[in-house]
């Protein structure tokens, strides 16, 4: 099972390079269901592969002049209040059981997952959607409120279940900055590299203990599939590919929705 979780992990690294996100969403349910990691470490486990491997992601997009620094700005300073809340304010008071009715009972690690799942559905309608949307036209100047509420959201979430956010803060950009895709993919991966370490950096300071060289060994595995994906992109349009990633996503979503419903 680990070998085959480090070559999901190859997988989660390919995707990020080949269509700008999405991969990152699987890193998770890797590590639970492949690695045996338990649900709430392998959040942590997952926001510092997601974080690294989207700052290597970033470069290739900041070569070509493809993220707005300012709006990424905007977007992540409120999005670490809500990381905040979600890894050290609210997980920690967390039970170990949320409740139970006569023999059945739902654990802290079930919540976890079963709203990564709900998440991962979110996900997989986004990337559906987005290989049909258009993308922006042309920036605008997109609203400091509006932007700041979604990442306060959107850390919340990233925080909670340790996945980047990407399926949200890209369409907010295309709507909100009218923001042609390829730019708001570069913002969002600045976006959730910053997310994802400042999560992962109160975890540290917590004193959580984790497995740096398992960590560095997964990390590297999804770079390689970065630069391997960010290679493909170049013959294959991310179009195409989205939506058929999008089911892929939805299908797993509700595999672990049941699973950890029954």
């Amino acid at each position: 099972m680990e070998i085959i979780g480090y070559i999901a992990m190859l997988f989660v690294g390919g995707t990020l390079g080949l269509i700008g996100g999405g991969g990152a969403i699987l890193t998770v349910p890797i590590m639970v269901y492949l690695f045996k990691t338990p649900a709430v470490l392998a959040t942590s486990y997952s926001l510092f592969v997601v974080g690294i491997s989207s700052l290597f992601g970033v470069w290739r997009y900041h070569q070509e002049k493809l993220v707005a620094y300012p709006t990424a700005i905007n977007f992540a300073l409120p999005s670490f209040i809500g990381t905040y809340l979600a890894r050290r304010v609210l997980m920690p008071r967390l039970p170990a059981v949320i409740f139970q009715v006569g023999d059945y009972s739902f654990s802290k690690d079930q919540l976890v997952m079963t709203v990564f799942a709900l998440v991962m559905v979110g996900a997989s309608v986004s990337m559906i959607r987005r290989g049909k949307d258009s993308a922006g036209s042309a920036d605008m100047t997109p609203s400091r409120w509006l932007l700041g509420i979604l990442g306060l959201g959107v850390g919340f979430v990233a925080g909670f279940v340790g996945a980047g956010g990407g399926f949200l803060i890209i369409p907010a950009l295309v709507v909100l900055a009218g923001m042609p895709i390829a730019k708001a993919v570069g913002t969002s991966l600045l976006i959730i590299s910053a997310n994802s370490l400042f999560g992962f950096g109160g975890d540290i300071l917590a004193a959580n203990e984790m497995a740096w060289s398992f960590l560095a060994i997964t990390t590297g595995i999804a770079l390689v599939g970065i630069f391997l994906g960010s290679y493909a992109a170049r013959f294959v349009p991310a179009s195409k590919l989205k939506p058929a990633f999008g089911w892929f996503v939805l299908l797993m979503g509700s595999y672990i929705m049941l699973r950890q419903l029954h």
